[in-house]
């Protein structure tokens, strides 16, 4: 009877509770790794009033090749997920990133209609700042900020488009995934099929891949990944229609694929290809708009 009682309070604090989706953590981090490039602070209002607090990383030299708009992973906020990009900054792009609603400075509590609707505002909103270029604007997506990304992207305008996202160790349902994490602790496990039901799944990733199409799309994901399986990259990668490529990463963990530096060569190949081609397109825009006048 005591443990009965226990799991039915149990549901009742879990059923429609998608705060238990997220880890944020206000206080920003002293990050001595920032000194190593030039940054300032912005800031960005989303459609329902709220301000998110980001950051814009500028290269050592100017002009950047693109701008990177980077969506990061669920615990903590920019102040240590900002390591994940510092190194695409110093390899010559601009690297925008922000912080969803209740992360960091960012006002707000996290709900996912309300990180998504972050998300697409946050990709309006870079397209009209100063020095970035729209027809050269990549999108990197870590976790669930992968699964943020991809729904941001699927939605935005077709022109000019996104000429890459990248989806780094994303799982393919928020409610898959929630329900894989309920199964692995032994007081929710009795409960994690139906619990798992409260989780909206609208807004999954695996709803919207299919939808990135003709942006190029690269799933990353190490093979040893222990928080979310690699088998949810291929899920994905199954939904997705081309053009789109998978890069599975040996032995890395979660989110740490790019610790290897020949895959980060081969990343900045990849996204040199991308965005050259979106140069050439708009040099010959460009030529033929000055040939009609």
């Amino acid at each position: 009877m005591r443990h009965l009682l226990l799991l039915s309070t149990l549901a009742l604090a879990l059923i429609g509770c998608e705060s238990l989706f997220f880890y944020p953590q206000r206080t920003l981090r002293p990050n001595p790794h920032l000194s190593r490039i030039t940054h300032e602070e912005i800031e960005l209002t989303t459609p329902d009033g709220l301000r998110l607090h980001g950051w814009r990383l500028s290269p050592p030299t100017a002009p950047p090749q693109a701008t990177i708009l980077f969506f990061h992973g669920n615990a903590e906020n920019i102040s240590t997920h900002v390591n994940s990009v510092l190194w695409l900054a110093l390899a010559g792009y601009q690297v925008v990133l922000f912080d969803y609603r209740g992360y960091g400075r960012s006002e707000g509590k996290p709900t996912l209609a309300g990180v998504n609707q972050d998300g697409t505002a946050a990709l309006a909103w870079v397209r009209t700042l100063d020095g970035v270029d729209p027809a050269r604007l990549v999108v990197y997506g870590q976790s669930i900020g992968g699964a943020v990304a991809t729904y941001a992207v699927a939605r935005a305008p077709g022109v000019p488009r996104v000429r890459a996202l990248v989806v780094e160790s994303c799982f393919a349902s928020y409610r898959d995934i929630f329900r894989q994490k309920l199964a692995h602790f032994f007081l929710t496990w009795p409960l994690h099929f139906p619990l798992s039901w409260s989780i909206r799944d609208d807004l999954s990733p695996e709803r919207w891949i299919d939808r990135i199409s003709p942006t190029p799309l690269l799933l990353v994901h190490g093979d040893h990944d222990r928080i979310v399986p690699v088998a949810e990259s291929r899920r994905l990668y199954a939904r997705a229609r081309q053009p789109k490529a998978l890069w599975v990463a040996p032995g890395a963990g979660h989110i740490g694929a790019f610790a290897d530096a020949a895959l980060r060569q081969r990343l900045l190949a990849y996204l040199a290809a991308a965005t050259t081609a979106a140069r050439e397109s708009t040099g010959r825009a460009a030529q033929r708009t000055a040939s009609k006048k």
